[in-house]
């Protein structure tokens, strides 16, 4: 055997060598790692930099056997690994920093503190009996789901109609009667749902034209039934300087044509625009006061999914001191209970129960009770006894307590 030969079947077998020991070692190592981010053990800020500075360094060792460098090679190849290395650590740094600063979307929290009957529970309370009460049997008739921001509007109304009892939002888990029956899926999840039959009642802001098209392509008419108003906000650091807007305003930061805070009385920064998920009750309302104006594209950041892996899509709100970002007046001022977020002034009118009774903030629409029947078909509660008296009742001055003592406006005790 020749000597070339020999050095050939040396490095085939370095390399079948190392190739084995990536298979041995890496793919169980990421397999793990990947597990503990779904499992929300690892964030995606520190499972990127590690398999990032674990790819370097295996880079590297490869290279010092392969190339057998002198000894500025080696150096090289160290201060680039170093390199690759401080870069992992910054990218942890700013990563650990964005989690912690306060976002709107804590869901989980929202629906464990209103859940009916639940111990300590913050739904409101009527101070006599419901007028309407029904029985077990009758209970189960209705499946109700909506947007978040509203659970703890319909929480209320299920404890004071519905018999005491245990409510889980999900039916599997829970031997509960009721498992499942009062759901919180969110407002797009919600109107699908309900397009779809899967569930009876849903409580949201009036639907998306998407939406809409949705329902007439399933062959299915949306019918809404106002139940209450709500503000649409807008929220920045409380850091930075600028305490309204005008509606102008903000149509020209959210279209891209305003684009510094300094040109709407704040420092020289850049404007960080936030949006939500597309057919969410928020990010309608956005487009419906942008009207004809062209809406500028979201951030995006990365996500895991269990079924795509590593995804695209729309950020959350997070807290920079450049950021804005909206949502509906009880959401905002309920999740944010620190004095890290303001909201904003628009057009010199601050949104409270009040302003928004008496109709002077600007931005304020209804939210609804909703039903769904196929076209042509009149709407559920003309056919269905108990869900025509119970949206009877939500209208009532008793269900229209219940929604101002959650924190919204009433639309029968308007002024």
């Amino acid at each position: 055997m020749t000597p070339t030969l020999k050095r050939i079947l040396r490095t085939l077998g370095t390399v079948l060598g190392w190739i084995l020991l990536l298979l041995l070692v890496g793919i169980p190592l990421s397999f793990l790692l990947f597990l503990a981010l779904l499992s929300g053990l690892v964030p995606l800020y520190v499972l990127l930099p590690l398999l990032s500075v674990a790819a370097a360094g295996i880079l590297a060792a490869l290279l010092r056997h392969w190339c057998r460098p002198g000894p500025r090679g080696r150096h090289g190849i160290t201060a680039a690994f170093a390199l690759v290395c401080l870069g992992a650590a910054a990218w942890m740094g700013w990563g650990a920093y964005c989690a912690q600063l306060p976002t709107l979307d804590d869901r989980t929290l929202l629906l464990q503190d209103y859940q009916p009957f639940a111990p300590d529970s913050r739904a409101a309370v009527l101070p006599e009996p419901a007028t309407l009460q029904w029985d077990e049997v009758t209970a189960r008739h209705l499946r109700l789901d909506g947007a978040t921001a509203l659970y703890p509007v319909y929480a209320a109304f299920v404890q004071a109609v519905w018999p005491e009892g245990e409510y889980p939002l999900y039916a599997g888990g829970s031997d509960s009667p009721y498992a499942g029956l009062i759901a919180c899926t969110n407002t797009v999840n919600a109107y699908e749902r309900l397009m779809r039959r899967e569930t009876d009642l849903i409580f949201a802001a009036a639907p998306s034209a998407d939406q809409l098209a949705q329902a007439e392509a399933l062959g299915m008419t949306l019918h809404l039934t106002p139940i209450g108003r709500e503000a649409f906000v807008f929220f920045v650091n409380s850091r930075n300087p600028v305490t309204g807007l005008s509606v102008e305003e903000i149509q020209g930061i959210y279209s891209g044509k305003i684009t510094n805070w300094s040109q709407v009385g704040g420092r020289n920064q850049s404007i960080r625009a936030y949006q939500r998920a597309e057919n969410s009750g928020s990010q309608t309302a956005l487009q419906a006061l942008m009207a004809d104006q062209p809406l500028m594209e979201p951030e995006q950041e990365n996500r895991i999914s269990a079924m795509d892996g590593i995804i695209r899509s729309v950020a959350d709100y997070r807290n920079f001191s450049n950021a804005i970002g909206f949502s509906f007046r009880f959401y905002a001022t309920e999740l944010v209970t620190s004095e890290e977020i303001r909201l904003l002034a628009l057009d010199g009118i601050y949104p409270t129960q009040e302003t928004i009774r008496d109709g002077t903030y600007p931005l304020s629409s209804y939210f609804y009770a909703v039903t769904a029947a196929p076209i042509g078909q009149p709407p559920p509660q003309e056919t269905d006894a108990t869900l025509r008296a119970f949206l009877t009742w939500i209208c009532s001055p008793q269900g229209q307590s219940l929604v101002e003592q959650t924190g919204y406006v009433g639309v029968h005790t308007e002024g």
